[in-house]
């Protein structure tokens, strides 16, 4: 594992252009559970008898808010009682020494720009989960805790319409913004992508992966377990996110990150 990750951290090093896509497995780290382990959710059905993916809908959000706010609502709780770990911080260290390091995330938690990653090179391809906003009249608000709190679903101080997080729901559209970042990024040409905690399952997860290696570039891959893309990069670091960046990072500056 040792000469490996000097490998990767020797690859970084060298590259003025790096991708890190993360998903689940990054934040899982931080105690929040993946996403076919969240509260039980995602294992067969909800308590209504739906696939947590009808409950989880946009057409759901629109239909019975208070349903698809009640799993929302879990997921919000989740992502509230958890923080960033290591490997976000490593990943922010790594982007203030890189400039040209950029970040793209499933995930909708927000710890990337809570460890300090810079919202300009941050892509968030699922949204966040804050700050809410009304689908009626378009006002902010930054309440989420609070509305957790309270009874669901959350309603517009302004208007009292539905108010919902701008996280990408199932059956609804990647947000175009950050489709045209990334795809503007791969069109420059990158020297390193890394793939930390998914089970790039996505297209847009495997295209950089790919596009990179066939374009001479470096690719690497940090997950417990083997994923489809395992057998396509150039080194596969099995092991946590947790444990594996902050140790790339001490391998690409000499020193720890303090954190």
């Amino acid at each position: 594992m040792e000469q490996a990750i000097i490998r990767v951290a020797q690859a970084i090093e060298r590259a003025e252009r790096i991708l890190i896509i993360t998903g689940a497995g990054l934040s899982a780290d931080s105690g929040l559970p993946t996403y076919r382990g969240l509260g039980g959710l995602y294992n067969g059905r909800t308590a209504e008898g739906l696939p947590i993916e009808t409950a989880l809908s946009g057409p759901m959000l629109r239909r019975d808010p208070a349903l698809c706010w009640k799993y929302l609502a879990e997921l919000g709780k989740a992502c509230l009682g958890a923080r960033p770990n290591a490997a976000h911080f490593a990943i922010a260290e790594l982007q203030r020494r890189k400039p040209g390091c950029w970040v793209l995330t499933q995930n909708i938690d927000g710890y990337h720009r809570a460890a300090g990653s810079p919202p300009q090179r941050l892509i968030e391809i699922h949204g966040e989960l804050a700050p809410l906003y009304c689908q009626s009249c378009g006002a902010e608000d930054p309440q989420l805790a609070e509305h957790l709190s309270r009874p669901l679903p959350p309603k517009c101080r302004q208007c009292g319409g539905i108010l919902r997080p701008p996280v990408v729901l199932f059956e609804e559209m990647l947000p175009e913004q950050a489709i045209d970042s990334l795809y503007a990024e791969l069109r420059k040409g990158l020297a390193v992508v890394l793939s930390v905690g998914t089970s790039a399952s996505f297209p847009y997860i495997v295209e950089p992966v790919l596009r990179t290696r066939q374009a001479g570039g470096f690719t690497a891959e940090i997950n417990p377990t083997r994923t489809d893309l395992s057998d396509v990069v150039d080194v596969h670091l099995a092991g946590r996110a947790l444990d594996v960046l902050p140790e790339l990072v001490r391998h690409i500056s000499g020193h720890g990150i303090c954190k």
